[in-house]
Order: structure tokens, then sequence, then C-alpha cells
């Protein structure tokens, strides 16, 4: 899957999707694509990364907590 690097615009092949998909993990491998040669593999900050249209990742992949206030309201506790 590729994504893009918000600040430079540059796409990064992710390597790992359990990794990109698991909101406790703040960091992601993967490398840049440039050119034809395959670039080192490097952690990339998912808050740094966003879908090559610019729409940002979906919360439940970067927040651990994205469910905590339905959970309150239904009375089931955290």
């Amino acid at each position: 899957m590729f994504l893009k690097e918000s600040k430079s615009g540059h796409l990064v092949q992710i390597i790992d999707l359990t990794e990109l998909v698991n909101p406790l993990r703040s960091k992601v491998s993967g490398c840049y694509h440039h050119g034809e040669e395959v670039q080192e593999t490097e952690p990339f900050s998912k808050e740094e990364l966003v879908f090559p249209s610019g729409e940002t990742l979906p919360r439940c992949w970067v927040d651990p907590h994205y469910r905590d206030d339905e959970i309150r309201s239904t009375g089931m506790g955290v």
C-alpha cells in the first residue's frame, strides 16, 4: 500500500499493513518510492502520513481510545 508523506508529498510504500491498522503503533515501517531502486526501510510517524488523495488516516488506525466515549455512553465502562 502506498501513502503520502504530508510534509514532502513523497510516496511511501508501507511494508506491514498490520502495523498501519494497529492503533497502538505510532510508527509504521515503510520506504520512500523514488526512482527505480528500492530505498531503505525506515520508520514513519502515522501522524505524518496521509492517503495519496490527501485524506487523513482513519481515526481507528491512529487512536487506541477512539471508542471510549461510545463505551462510556452505553454504561459498559472502561
